[in-house]
């Protein structure tokens, strides 16, 4: 919303594909004609959901394209066109006004295969370590760790979304003390296509 990427249902014209989805799922056109425009294809489909993979490569309800706090019952909120860009943006603009070195995650709320609720996950980030791998180390008991990655950013943005909240108009949250400094961004928590196993 901040980068302008929100969109009048009115001036959408839906496209016959579009008609077509939207009388399956039963949705309004115009809706999915933006949904189809911010995707790359369609997973899933169900009464008043699309689960798609967006041009940023998230699988997400809807390609993120969301009408809560949009200004407007009309209106569509887009997510950004380069979430890390974004935070890198942020991140420079904090440290120039502050003096003070941090790191920025830009988070949305996703859905979770075989879980209900959604969880705030990590789309964009700068100055942030995304990824924790602890491959090759050992636990406590001495057993060598071979699969454990920690998704540090999308841990940080959940933990926020507890205190930003859904309904308070929050719309950013300070993590102190979090040992999480680092070079990495969020398009490091995407899963390669290739070692996907639900692809």
């Amino acid at each position: 919303k901040a980068e302008g990427r929100v969109i009048d249902l009115n001036r959408v014209v839906a496209s016959r594909p579009a008609r077509e989805l939207a009388e399956r799922i039963r949705f309004d056109p115009r809706h999915v004609q933006v949904i189809l425009d911010e995707s790359v294809r369609v997973v899933r489909e169900a009464p008043h959901v699309l689960i798609t993979e967006t041009r940023h490569g998230f699988i997400c309800a809807n390609a993120g394209v969301d009408r809560s706090n949009s200004g407007g019952l009309d209106r569509l909120v887009l997510l950004p066109n380069d979430p890390d860009a974004s935070a890198a943006h942020l991140r420079d603009e904090l440290e120039r006004l502050s003096g003070v070195a941090i790191g920025v995650i830009i988070s949305d709320s996703f859905g979770r295969p075989w879980r209900e609720g959604q969880v705030n996950v990590a789309i964009g980030a700068a100055g942030v370590e995304s990824l924790r791998d602890y491959r090759g180390g050992a636990d406590a008991d001495g057993y060598r760790l071979e699969g454990t990655v920690l998704a540090v950013a999308d841990e940080l943005a959940s933990a926020a979304e507890l205190v930003m909240g859904k309904l308070e108009r929050v719309p950013a949250a300070l993590i102190r003390g979090a040992q999480v400094a680092g070079a990495g961004d969020a398009s490091a928590l995407r899963r390669d296509p290739a070692t996907d196993l639900f692809r």
